[in-house]
């Protein structure tokens, strides 16, 4: 088993951790002072294939694998995980059109989404089922040659800003065979917004809710048949998960490069920090539980590239135990800090607030630890 990546996939990590550093890292913490979206520079990171890592070079993408995917975000988040985690739900939006949408459809849209003229919203969380997708309460009624949706979207990355939105809907009777998948354009009459929420983090990002009233879309908006919608809904977790994990791993790189940094800097008692036996256990520990997590988001990404049927137990997994250890390893880099770590100069405060949300998004991390059980005791024994 070879750990190391090749010198493509090192030349693609390169290229993200640099574009990272120039462009999202020196401004992440005036975005989030601002609540500011800045869709120019994401469009630069459109500009460089980052937008489009698994859509086919056929449809205008970089048609790149999962594990190249999770290097990207990892070295994006490195600079700042809100627009990391912004990018890897484009991603998955314009992956998710390029499999499943007609060659009429992916003809009408995918330049847009590939170049990020038109930026994404994947719209599936409604107020009154998160976890419970399948519960999900927004209708689709066909009528002639078009849809009427109605209901409302929860917890939206991009509304309001996003000009295409890939939303599920009812069709059909209760339960996951009844949901359908839609494309759904901004100046759509009957589509608007909530108010910006106030968030603890992801402020360089807009969430709002997505409500349609008599939302009329022409019946050529339908995503695949009628139905299927759930099944394309479940094919990007797997995904999405990897990418988010990435993206709690590449924020606590950057929390430990800082801290690290830091050791060397402060002095207590007339040593600096790195002398103290208690601060190296504290770094040393940090490096190996994100190296740990790191390897699993790289397993979990690799099960996925290779169609093993137990890449969404391992996605599960990497996504829990990553999130779980980047929050953790991030909190640790603010304690390092002291007192320093509370004060907004630092950057150790907004990453330990990004990346918190990293625990509940994709999936809570205790859904993570059903999928997981289910898989592990579904079966048979033996």
């Amino acid at each position: 088993m070879d750990f190391a990546l090749t010198e493509e996939q090192s030349a693609i990590q390169e290229m993200a951790l640099q574009f990272a550093k120039d462009r999202l890292a020196p401004n992440a913490a005036e975005w989030d002072e601002t609540s500011h979206f800045p869709v120019t520079v994401i469009r630069e990171a459109a500009a460089l294939g980052m937008a489009s890592v698994y859509v086919p070079e056929a449809d205008g993408g970089t048609g790149l694998g999962r594990l190249d995917g999770a290097l990207i975000h990892e070295a994006l988040a490195y600079g700042c995980p809100t627009i990391a985690g912004y990018i890897s739900i484009h991603n998955m939006v314009a992956w998710m059109v390029s499999k499943y949408a007609s060659g009429t459809q992916r003809a009408a849209w995918m330049e847009k989404l590939v170049s990020m003229e038109w930026l994404s919203s994947y719209c599936l969380t409604e107020p009154g089922c998160g976890s419970d997708a399948a519960a999900l309460a927004t209708s689709a009624e066909r009528k002639g040659g078009s849809y009427i949706l109605n209901g409302s979207k929860q917890f939206i990355s991009g509304a309001g800003t996003a000009d295409f939105y890939f939303i599920f809907a009812r069709t059909a009777d209760a339960g996951a065979k009844g949901i359908s998948a839609f494309a759904v354009l901004k100046d759509t009459p009957g589509l608007s917004f909530g108010p910006e929420e106030r968030k603890m983090g992801w402020n360089a990002q807009p969430t709002r809710q997505v409500i349609m009233e008599n939302a009329e879309i022409p019946a050529e908006n339908l995503i695949g048949e009628e139905n299927n919608g759930f099944r394309f809904a479940m094919s990007g977790l797997d995904g999405g998960r990897i990418n988010i994990g990435a993206c709690s791993v590449g924020a606590a790189w950057s929390a430990l490069d800082v801290t690290r940094d830091y050791m060397f800097e402060r002095k207590a008692f007339g040593q600096d920090l790195a002398s103290f036996q208690t601060m190296q256990f504290k770094i040393a520990d940090m490096a190996t539980d994100l190296e740990a997590a790191r390897l699993m988001i790289y397993r979990a990404a690799n099960a996925l590239d290779h169609a093993d049927p137990k890449a969404t137990m391992y996605s599960a997994m990497a996504k829990r135990f990553a999130t779980d250890i980047g929050f953790e390893v991030c909190n640790q880099a603010l304690q390092a800090h002291g007192g320093y770590g509370y004060l907004k100069d630092y950057g150790m405060e907004k990453l330990v607030r990004d990346v918190r949300v990293h625990q509940i998004l994709e999936g809570t991390n205790e859904i993570m630890r059903v999928v997981v059980a289910r898989q592990l005791l579904g079966g048979n024994r033996g």
